[in-house]
């Protein structure tokens, strides 16, 4: 018998799905070409807190936008916007293992930012083929 605070309400749908919707929205990149594509100008977005990155390490020249005000540094409607935000902005979005960061893309996505994506496999994919980290 389960109990009625584990019955999902009508309309409702879980995180598996609400990830598998935004991923179907997103064209995720691997750590070397969001290598190459911050080499052409690419921003890449670490939405991790502060005690991951200092555990783990960071991807120099990644921004650090902490999840929590990530909408808000990124729309260019925002009066809290980043000076380089712009619709056309191409953006990739980090985490440590790439599940908050397409939630995060998506979220992007929404607001206008149509090029924003994130890196498959996160930080972790990043620094297990070698690439450059602090």
């Amino acid at each position: 018998m389960s109990s009625p605070l584990m019955q999902a309400p009508p309309g409702s749908r879980g995180i598996d799905d609400l990830l598998a919707e935004a991923r179907a929205r997103l064209v995720r990149v691997g750590p070397r070409e969001t290598h190459r594509a911050m080499a052409r100008g690419a921003v890449l977005i670490d939405i991790r807190p502060a005690a991951q990155r200092a555990e783990h390490g960071e991807i120099p020249g990644a921004v650090v936008i902490e999840r929590n005000v990530l909408e808000w540094r990124l729309d260019p409607r925002s009066d809290a916007r980043l000076p380089f935000t712009h619709y056309d902005l191409e953006v990739i979005v980090t985490c440590q293992e790439g599940y908050t960061s397409s939630l995060a893309a998506a979220a992007l996505q929404d607001l206008g930012l149509l090029r924003a994506t994130d890196l498959d496999g996160g930080f972790k994919a990043w620094q297990a083929v070698g690439l450059p980290t602090i």
